[in-house]
């Protein structure tokens, strides 16, 4: 009973409390985060290139 009771609260607060998003909205949003993403993830890589390369040229030097 207490789970029934849980699923029908929750599909009525769903349904008639939150507040969705206009679908416009989320593609923006959406490709905001995206591009984020991949800004994030090139400055990781370059970051990790570079220390790749002199951790490599420290152990080749010494």
């Amino acid at each position: 009973m207490k789970v029934l009771n849980f699923l029908k609260g929750s599909y009525e607060e769903l349904m008639t409390k939150v507040s969705w998003s206009k679908y416009s909205e989320l593609q923006g949003n959406s490709f905001l985060v995206i591009v984020a993403s991949i800004i994030f993830a090139i400055v990781i890589g370059i970051i990790d290139l570079g220390f790749d390369r002199i951790l490599n040229w420290f152990y080749q030097t010494f």
